[in-house]
């Protein structure tokens, strides 16, 4: 097929859409984003050099792009985790190990999320939404805890930044093999250990100690 033919062959977004998932395998294959460009993206989807401009004004425009499709899926991730949770602090647990879950399933997405998301950047909006929604769980995590008393007081902002920073330094260090954990089980139980150590730091003193309250 011809690449005119080919350009003919999307429609109603779906060029938009090949060309995002044409620079996720790109991304995957380098590991990284930042060598990534159009020029390479519309080769590797079978289109000339002009297509992807229809659609991203430039290299950043598809990243941001490709970063916000990976928060909303993130948020979906962290929201599907909660959902069996019937008590506030395995919620808030759960939330933190449905993150590392998220990166070790769609490491490439990680790895552009936390590249192209730039907080308050003006010309990335659609971006900056995506990333505050995903954080806004944790947030909201952290409040009804609050509110149920099993969570001490505090900022929630702040306290969820905290919970966040544990969080994302370990998905990091997993999808960059810097820990010795050879599979996903092995990765999750240590998620489930992680995040139970900073549930048990965030709840209010007169609980009893996690491991019992959670039996």
């Amino acid at each position: 097929m011809a690449k005119s033919d080919r350009e003919a062959s999307y429609h109603h977004g779906d060029l938009r859409q090949a060309l995002i998932e044409g620079a996720l395998t790109l991304i995957n294959e380098k590991k990284d984003g930042r060598t990534l460009s159009l020029r390479e993206v519309a080769r590797r989807v079978g289109v000339s050099n002009a297509a992807p401009y229809r659609h991203f004004a430039d290299k950043d425009a598809l990243l941001a792009a490709l970063a916000e499709k990976g928060f909303r899926m993130l948020t979906a991730f962290l929201r599907a985790g909660m959902a069996s949770a019937d008590d506030p602090l395995h919620s808030l647990q759960a939330s933190g190990v449905g993150y590392v879950k998220f990166a070790i399933a769609h490491p490439s997405y990680y790895r552009v999320m936390f590249s192209a998301f730039q907080p308050g950047e003006a010309s990335c909006a659609e971006l900056n939404k995506a990333g505050e929604e995903a954080f806004l769980v944790l947030v909201d995590a952290i409040v009804a805890g609050q509110t149920a008393g099993k969570v001490k007081p505090g900022d929630p902002q702040q306290l969820a930044w905290v919970a966040w920073s544990l969080v994302h330094g370990l998905a990091m260090l997993v999808i960059e093999h810097q820990l010795p954990l050879m599979d996903e089980a092995s990765i999750v139980a240590f998620a489930e250990l992680a995040t139970q150590s900073l549930t048990e730091g965030l709840q209010t003193g007169e609980l009893d100690p996690l491991n019992e309250s959670f039996g």
